[in-house]
C-alpha cells in the first residue's frame, strides 16, 4: 500500500499515513489525461475575437457613384469588404464555440491518475495540521521552509565579503522554487491570506480540485483532515 510521510509545522516526520489505493493506486494513461486537460483549457476559452462584417461596419448607406457612365467598376457600397475600412469576410466572430465536451467519469478519472501520479512520485506532503494564530505570511513561508519547499535564506553576517566570495556567490546557481497546491478541509481565512502573497503557492478546497490545478504544482501539500476528505468524496 502507498503511504505518505506524515509532518507537523515545524518540519518533523512524525509517522506515516496510508493512501487510498482506489484514488492514489490506479494506473495512469497519460493519454486520457491528455485530452481532459485539453478539454479543459478549451472549455475555459472566451472567443474575444471579433470582426465586423458589411453590415455592421458605420457608413456606407449612399452608393459611391451612379451605375454607368462613369467609366468606374459598379459599387453599391463602400462598406464592401473589396473596399479598405469595409467589412471582413470570413474574420473571427464571437459566436464561435469552442466547447468540447467530455464525460464526468473521464474527468473525474483523469483527476485521480494525476492523484497517482503525484503519489508516486512522492510528491505528496501531508500535515498533521496546520493551525495559524493570525494571518501572517511570514509564518506560512518558515512552515515552507521547515518542509523543504522553499529555500532558507542565509544570514547575512557584519563580516565584510571580499570580492572572491561576491563572485562565488553571483556563480553559484540559485535554487529552484518547488510550486505547491495547498489542499484543505474547510475554508479558513488565516491560511488562505497568509498564503496569498507567497509565489508559486495556490491554496483550494477539496471540493475545488481539479485535474489543471494538480497539474500545474510539483508538489500537493494537505492536512489530514483534507486526506480524509478526498478519501470520503472521492472513494
Amino acid at each position: 500500500m502507498l503511504k505518505a510521510t506524515l509532518y507537523n509545522q515545524e518540519g518533523k516526520k512524525i509517522g506515516e499515513e496510508s493512501l487510498e489505493p482506489k484514488i492514489f493506486g490506479l494506473k495512469i494513461k497519460p493519454e486520457l489525461i491528455w485530452q481532459v486537460v485539453v478539454a479543459m483549457q478549451t472549455n475555459a476559452r472566451l472567443p474575444w475575437a471579433h470582426t465586423k462584417d458589411r453590415s455592421e461596419v458605420r457608413g456606407g448607406g449612399r452608393k459611391p457613384w451612379r451605375q454607368k457612365g462613369t467609366g468606374r467598376a459598379r459599387h453599391g457600397s463602400s462598406r464592401s469588404p473589396i473596399w479598405i475600412g469595409g467589412g471582413v469576410t470570413f474574420g473571427p466572430r464571437k459566436e464561435r464555440n469552442y466547447k468540447i465536451k467530455i464525460n464526468k467519469k473521464v474527468k473525474r478519472q483523469a483527476l485521480l491518475m494525476s492523484l497517482s501520479d503525484k503519489a508516486q512520485c512522492k510528491n505528496i506532503i501531508i500535515l498533521d495540521e496546520l493551525k495559524l494564530p493570525e494571518i501572517k505570511t511570514k509564518k506560512m513561508y518558515q512552515i515552507l521552509q521547515a518542509l523543504k519547499l522553499r529555500p532558507t535564506r542565509e544570514k547575512s553576517s557584519k563580516k565584510v565579503k571580499t570580492t572572491v566570495e561576491k563572485s562565488n556567490k553571483e556563480r553559484a546557481p540559485k535554487q529552484k522554487i518547488k510550486s505547491v497546491l495547498l489542499v484543505v478541509d474547510k475554508k479558513d481565512e488565516k491560511i488562505i491570506k497568509s498564503a496569498k502573497n507567497i509565489a508559486s503557492l495556490e491554496t483550494c478546497l477539496v471540493n475545488n480540485m481539479n485535474l489543471l490545478k494538480v497539474m500545474k504544482h510539483q508538489n500537493l501539500l494537505m492536512t489530514k483532515k483534507a486526506l480524509a476528505e478526498i478519501k470520503k468524496v472521492f472513494a
